[in-house]
C-alpha cells in the first residue's frame, strides 16, 4: 500500500504499513478523539453508518455536482470512516486515500478502494499541494479543533483544486434557546419512550454522542468560519446552507426545508425557521487559486 501513496508522502512522514493499514503515531489522543475511534471501531456501529447515513440521492446529487468528474484526480477523504463518500458517489479516482482513527472503518473503506491512513488529521504525513480533491463530510464536527483540522486539508490542496466540506451542523440553527433547549436536553428520554432515534443501545448512544464533539447548541460551523479560515490559504469560497433532501439545487441557493422538530426548534429559539440561518448544514466548496509567476521584463 505504502507504494501507492509514497510519491505524496512529506520527508518527514512517521508512517508504517502493517498490511491491513498505512498508520502514523498518534501521540496524545484527546477524549474526543478516543471517542471517535472506539464509536467508528466498533464493527456493528461503523456497518451500520456505511449502510444508512449520507446515502441518499440528495446527498449523491449535491456533491456529484459540487466535486464535477473525479475521473483520474488523486482524492484525500479525511475523517472517511467507512467511506460513505465513495461508496454513495463511485466513479474512477486515480488514487483514493482516506485517513481515519479507527481500524474498524479503515476496514471497511478498503474494500471499497480507498489506501487506508490511521492518522490525526491535524498531523497529517503528506506533502503540501499534492491533492486535486479534498473531501470532509460530517468530519469536523467530530474533531477537537476544526480550525487545524480545516487549516491542514487546506495545505494538502493543489494550487485549482478542491476543497469540500458538509454536513456539519450549522451553528445558529442549532443554538436552541429556552424551551427548544429544553427539549433538547430531554431528547434522550423522549427517543427512549418513543423508540425513535438511530442508536439502538444505550451504549451506542453514548458513545455516539461522545464522538458528536461540536454537534450541540452553542458549537457548529458558520460562514464566516470556512471565509475566515480558507481565504487566507488562498481560497475562493463558497458557502451553501441547506436542510440536508436537497441535491445539485443546493449548489443554485436553494435550501429545502427541515423537518417539523427542527423548525419548531429554531420557532422556539426565536428565530425564522426558513432563514438561510436556520439550516441544518453548510456545504463549503471551495478552490485553491491558482497564482501566476509574475512576469520576466
Amino acid at each position: 500500500m505504502i507504494t501507492k501513496v509514497k510519491p505524496y508522502l512529506s520527508a518527514k512522514a512517521d508512517i508504517q504499513d502493517d498490511g491491513k493499514h498505512l498508520k502514523c503515531p498518534i501521540e496524545n489522543p484527546s477524549e474526543g478523539l478516543k471517542a471517535n475511534a472506539y464509536y467508528f471501531n466498533h464493527p456493528e456501529w461503523a456497518e451500520e453508518y456505511l449502510t444508512y447515513c449520507h446515502r441518499s440521492e440528495a446527498f449523491r446529487s449535491r456533491w456529484m455536482a459540487a466535486i464535477g468528474d473525479w475521473t483520474d484526480k488523486v482524492v484525500l477523504d479525511i475523517g472517511c470512516g467507512p467511506g460513505n463518500i465513495y461508496a454513495s458517489l463511485q466513479g474512477k479516482p486515480k488514487l483514493l486515500i482516506g485517513v481515519d482513527v479507527a481500524p474498524g472503518s479503515l476496514d471497511l473503506a478498503k474494500k471499497l478502494g480507498y489506501v487506508p491512513i490511521l492518522a490525526d488529521a491535524t498531523k497529517l504525513p503528506f506533502k503540501s499541494a499534492f491533492a486535486d480533491i479534498v473531501v470532509l463530510n460530517a468530519a469536523l464536527h467530530h474533531c477537537d479543533d476544526m480550525t487545524a483540522i480545516l487549516v491542514e486539508a487546506a495545505r494538502m490542496v493543489k494550487p485549482g483544486g478542491l476543497l469540500i466540506t458538509d454536513h456539519d451542523p450549522q451553528l445558529s440553527a442549532w443554538n436552541y434557546k429556552g424551551l427548544a433547549k429544553l427539549l433538547w436536553n430531554g431528547r434522550l428520554l423522549i427517543y427512549k419512550i418513543t423508540g425513535h432515534g438511530f442508536h439502538k443501545t444505550n451504549s451506542q448512544q453514548q458513545w455516539g454522542l461522545a464522538c458528536e464533539i461540536h454537534h450541540k447548541p452553542g458549537h457548529g460551523v458558520t460562514k464566516e468560519f470556512f471565509t475566515n479560515t480558507l481565504v487566507p490559504e488562498g481560497f475562493e469560497v463558497k458557502v451553501f446552507p441547506h436542510n440536508h433532501e436537497l441535491g445539485a439545487e443546493v449548489l443554485s441557493g436553494k435550501k429545502g426545508k427541515a423537518e417539523l422538530k427542527y423548525r419548531v426548534g429554531n420557532f422556539l429559539s426565536g428565530r425564522n425557521p426558513d432563514a438561510d440561518t436556520s439550516a441544518l448544514s453548510l456545504m463549503c466548496v471551495a478552490r485553491k487559486k491558482v497564482v501566476e509567476s509574475a512576469a520576466i521584463v
